[in-house]
């Protein structure tokens, strides 16, 4: 099924070119393999934005921390202009192609990103200003030096999504584009986002290793009150921390009140500041209180 997908209720508003959408029953025609002239082609100019589950599934595969591999792999950029951050892939030393790249294909195929997996399609996630849920649908990506459409194979943008190992990727991903599209939608109704809350969202959507430190610490547990079969769920299960930090997000960007917290966690805080601050440790500390409307997550003594 086609449609044309009307500007005024997209999200991305700053883009001059609006792609015609899909729902999964497209039948497209495409095909890439080692033998097409165009092999590699794509790799050699990149422009990969990656979601938290690309992150966690890469930083696994190579046996890095996500604090290394960040920082040998990617580099951060703003989505908006004093607005939240994405991440991408950083090419090679001096020019412009992956540094997975090898003339066999990618040396990272099985844990390949999401952008990658579903080229040439293209995931449209839409959310209405006045609605509470997101829908997707795809746009196809038509690219000149692309010979992949000139192949003799049709298919449905769902059995390619299939084909492509898609279903648990765009699961996995949905908390972060919803968070995406919720700072985008709202526009000035939620104000510009703190510095510390800014700081969280990037901790907590890329660094999941640092993110677990964060929430397994005293500090984090003195504010507020997680069942400890959740505790123990976030501190074992990589995936599950990262969806947790979704959910943490809501509430310390739009208030989304789902995590409980500690009725005398302020004063305990607020003691303990006072305390620090007579013995001459610490000077303006900052304390979270139960109300406070955005940064609900400011429980670091640092």
């Amino acid at each position: 099924m086609e449609n044309t997908v009307d500007i005024k209720e997209s999200p991305f508003v700053q883009s001059p070119v609006v792609p015609t959408s899909y729902d999964g029953s497209k039948v497209i025609q495409f095909r890439c393999h080692k033998e097409i002239s165009c092999f590699n082609a794509c790799c050699k100019n990149i422009d990969i934005t990656l979601t938290p589950y690309d992150i966690l599934r890469l930083k696994n595969r190579l046996n890095l921390t996500s604090g290394e591999f960040l920082l040998g792999f990617t580099e951060p950029y703003e989505m908006d202009k004093d607005s939240i951050a994405g991440v991408k892939f950083k090419p090679v030393e001096g020019g412009t192609a992956c540094q997975f790249m090898t003339d066999e294909g990618c040396s990272v195929y099985e844990d390949r990103p999401t952008a990658c997996r579903y080229y040439p399609v293209a995931l449209v996630s839409m959310r209405k200003q006045n609605e509470y849920t997101d829908t997707d649908s795809y746009a196809l990506v038509e690219e000149a030096h692309c010979k992949g459409h000139l192949e003799n194979r049709s298919l449905t943008i769902d059995e390619y999504r299939k084909e492509q190992g898609l279903d648990d990727y765009d699961v996995q991903g949905r908390g972060w584009r919803q968070l995406i599209l919720k700072k985008k939608s709202s526009g000035p109704t939620v104000g510009t986002p703190s510095k510390r809350s800014l700081q969280l969202f990037f901790m907590a959507c890329y660094d999941i290793d640092r993110f677990r430190n964060f929430v397994t610490s005293d500090t984090f547990n003195e504010v507020y009150d997680l069942p400890e079969d959740l505790k123990k769920t976030i501190a074992e299960n990589e995936v599950e921390l990262m969806q947790f930090g979704f959910r943490f997000l809501r509430q310390v960007m739009f208030s989304e009140e789902t995590i409980a917290m500690k009725g005398d966690a302020y004063d305990k805080r607020l003691a303990r500041k006072q305390e620090r601050e007579a013995a001459g440790l610490v000077s303006g500390e900052s304390v979270a209180t139960p109300d406070s409307s955005c940064d609900h997550s400011e429980c670091s003594d640092n």
